[in-house]
């Protein structure tokens, strides 16, 4: 939507997007990508604990799949995953029209999710893209233990004062954030 249709937005708002395209990444970032593409020679059983733990620093422990057989529609999350990441191949953004966009961004990330991936992505939309970014750190989160479900009011707040930017309220008018901005 900001990249086809920038004036319908007045600004921007990111949770941990899924990210990734064809360009010139930090070799940790396409060590982390090649990494995603052994995932298709697992087993179904091992593929979803595989990806999981892509997505998160390595020290970071996460909880244990739930005692008994999974839900139906967890046969299917396998195959659209695959499907997201061929999407990520073959996608051609444009990356100039993406550039253009001179809106508010705001991007929430979890600090536990993997550096190598959303790290990069915040870091690389901060310095390439968007003029008037924010990033909003959640120390104690992560991709699978998002802000929005775990510390809601804290995200509210946050998206509070970037969507009174967007619309130019003074600073002292904007709400402030418990979590950490870097």
């Amino acid at each position: 939507m900001a990249a086809k249709h920038p004036e319908r937005l007045q600004s921007l708002a990111l949770l941990e997007p899924a990210w990734a395209w064809n360009w010139d990444w930090s070799p940790a970032y396409a060590e982390h990508w090649r990494k995603f593409g052994e995932l298709d020679a697992l087993p179904p059983e091992q593929y979803m604990p595989a990806f999981m733990r892509l997505q998160v620093r390595p020290d970071v422990v996460l909880p244990p799949r739930e005692a008994g057989p999974p839900p139906p529609w967890m046969a299917k999350r396998p195959a659209g995953i695959k499907a997201f990441m061929q999407t990520f191949k073959d996608y051609d953004l444009d990356r100039s029209r993406l550039a253009a966009f001179s809106k508010p961004v705001f991007f929430a990330l979890g600090g536990l999710s993997h550096p190598d991936d959303f790290g990069e992505v915040a870091a690389r939309l901060a310095r390439v893209f968007f003029p008037d970014f924010h990033l909003e750190v959640f120390p104690r989160r992560h991709h699978f233990d998002p802000p929005h479900r775990t510390e809601p009011g804290q995200l509210a707040e946050a998206l509070r004062r970037h969507w009174a930017s967007a619309e130019g309220l003074p600073e002292g008018q904007r709400l402030s954030s418990g979590s950490q901005s870097l």
